[in-house]
């Protein structure tokens, strides 16, 4: 039995995507007329709960629509169609769902129906100073050392300095593998300061920094105390004068922010006698006890995925919330008055709800312009995790998520997972279930201190990796630097990821190449703020889209293979382009075939970045 009817969301649900709240929206769908066709009801859920079923409106023999005032509560919908067809003088139901590859519909069995999403969201703005720049992750300790004589600031007790600079890094563990000494290569924030014009000509507007409170580890990520400067980075002073000159080059900070839990070696657990609080591990008396979930009349207590250095903290006990968000000295009033432009919350997943939206009302309060991200992995619009569905971007909790998905879906391309259409489709189906501006404010990432440096991930080939790059700086969202990538430094999973960044060693024609790309990107509007049109262009090995405004349109053409493609499209009689990464005053030569076809020709394991004329 063929298709009964046709239906694809990215083209037939107006407007696309996620919807505001109470915004009018129109499905059309198309019968074969060849088909007796009774009803078509559209079928509403919000998540496995069915809320509603309405009758499509039949307009002619070929479409039936429906036209809808929205939805009034924020939330994720889904729904199907469910076809009442005379077939052989008998009433039939056939369902109908998203097909997985792409925004199609095909025929179900009712109890496997694979169903379209809806996010509806209260409409937001994320900052147009983080929507439209361009982000660098530095990993404090292997950044750069700003001490003249390269001496390691105050050392902690039982840990290990490398030799040089450009020693790799590695741990010290016992026998059960957990890490037993500390190591550090020594950057601080001056050295951080120092490289300020560096990181200006790069084009980077955002610095992201991994956490900069006191704590034992080299990462931080094991808090000892929220409301002090690592002395090993430097003290407040030095961090303030970090803020206000990066802020005199137009570059914003913003922090890492570890509340899913703390340090065991913090003042507020102090399991090991290290600060002059009564930690919580030391008395059921200290004030901060009920931070912690201890098993009753016992010292064991819950932790972090079972590490036991990083005991989990009740997010939603009182005096925590106070603490780090409702006080008038709380650490995000501390750090954010000081002139920090926002927060990237780790494990977002591991955060209750309200501690983020509390987190996120207080933050805006005291800066309306700051920006807060979240660490989540997947899809942040359908995401679950511990049984429970996130509203991470339904307008209330985040502006902003890190894109693992991105990176996923670009290395899959370029290793030959998937063909340039699905790549299409894949992005296509991140877009349709983001809010707009949630999809502009994402972080375009290629790498970071959690996954294998993209060098090393495509096997050292610098032309894919000037092809990942070339997309990242063109696409929508945020371009995602992690420090020393730019200067063609490797590494696979921790700690070798997080190798110092090669001064001296660099591969400077990357540098330029990233520089090249940043330039583009902050000259044109179409690639800062436009809209994006993805092209298929029936040859599995090249990717193309356009970015565009109202009065610009880039063009960006990504060739994977080894071979030369001869690629054919439609870009209207007239045009005529300028290939803007080879040379700005170069017109490209865009060959005329038919009425509106041109013929492009772009070489082996290369990219193409015209600017339409």
């Amino acid at each position: 039995m063929g298709n009964i009817i046709t239906y694809n969301s990215w083209e037939d649900k107006a407007p696309f995507g996620a919807l505001k709240l109470n915004q009018e929206f129109r499905i059309t769908v198309k019968v074969n007329e060849n088909y007796n066709v009774k009803d078509i009801s559209w079928v509403i859920l919000k998540e496995d709960v069915e809320i509603d079923k309405i009758s499509l409106i039949k307009e002619n023999k070929k479409y039936y629509n429906g036209e809808f005032s929205g939805f009034n509560e924020i939330g994720l919908y889904f729904y199907y169609f469910k076809v009442e067809v005379e077939i052989e003088g008998e009433i039939k139901v056939i369902y109908y769902g998203k097909n997985i590859e792409d925004g199609s519909c095909i025929e179900y069995q009712y109890n496997n129906i694979n169903k379209y999403q809806i996010t509806v969201y209260d409409e937001y703005n994320a900052p147009t100073w983080y929507k439209e720049g361009i982000l660098y992750h530095i990993f404090i300790d292997r950044f750069n050392n700003g001490n003249r004589n390269k001496k390691i600031n105050n050392p902690k007790k039982n840990s290990f300095l490398y030799g040089t600079w450009d020693d790799a890094p590695m741990y010290i563990k016992d026998e059960q593998g957990d890490i037993i000494r500390w190591d550090f290569h020594g950057g601080n924030l001056k050295g951080i300061i120092d490289k300020l014009g560096y990181l200006k000509k790069l084009g980077v507007s955002i610095i992201y920094l991994s956490p900069v409170f006191e704590a034992s580890s080299n990462h931080k990520y094991d808090t000892g105390d929220y409301k002090k400067i690592d002395s090993m980075f430097g003290d407040e002073e030095i961090f303030k004068e970090l803020i206000d000159k990066a802020k005199s080059k137009g570059i914003n900070i913003i922090l890492d922010g570890v509340f899913s839990h703390t340090g065991a070696d913090s003042k507020y657990f102090n399991k090991y006698n290290n600060y002059n609080e009564v930690g919580a591990y030391q008395s059921n008396h200290s004030k901060y006890r009920d931070w912690y979930r201890f098993k009753e009349n016992s010292d064991e207590y819950e932790s972090w995925w079972g590490v036991k250095d990083l005991p989990n903290v009740n997010e939603l006990n009182e005096t925590y919330m106070n603490y780090i968000i409702n006080d008038d000295d709380s650490v995000i009033n501390k750090w954010t008055s000081m002139g920090v432009k926002g927060w990237r919350l780790d494990v977002c997943d591991e955060l209750p709800s309200e501690f983020i939206k509390e987190f996120k009302l207080k933050l805006k309060n005291i800066d309306s312009e700051a920006v807060l991200v979240g660490e989540v992995w997947e899809d942040a619009s359908n995401k679950i995790s511990y049984n429970k569905r996130r509203g991470y971007l339904l307008g209330k909790e985040l502006d902003s998520v890190m894109g693992y998905p991105f990176r996923k879906n670009i290395l899959e391309f370029l290793k030959g997972v998937i063909s340039s259409n699905q790549l299409n489709n894949k992005f296509l189906e991140i877009k349709e279930n983001y809010p707009k501006e949630a999809f502009k404010s994402n972080l375009n990432l290629l790498g970071s201190h959690d996954v294998t440096r993209i060098k090393t991930e495509l096997n050292e080939d610098n032309k894919l990796l000037k092809i990942a790059v070339a997309i990242q700086m063109t696409f929508e969202g945020v371009p995602y630097i992690y420090y020393g990538d730019e200067a063609g430094l490797c590494g696979k999973t921790d700690p070798d990821n997080r190798r110092t960044y090669p001064w001296k060693h660099e591969d400077k024609n990357m540098i330029e190449f990233y520089k090249s790309l940043t330039i583009i990107r902050n000259k044109y509007k179409a690639l800062l703020r436009g809209e994006t049109e993805f092209i298929n262009t029936k040859n599995d090995a090249v990717f193309s889209y356009i970015r565009y405004t109202s009065d610009e349109k880039i063009l960006i053409i990504i060739n994977k293979s080894d071979n030369e493609e001869c690629i054919e499209l439609n870009l209207g009689k007239e045009a005529r382009g300028i290939d803007l990464i080879k040379d700005i005053q170069v017109e490209l030569n865009l060959i005329e075939k038919e009425a509106d076809t041109i013929n492009l020709i772009i070489p082996p394991k290369d990219f193409k970045i015209i600017n339409i004329k």
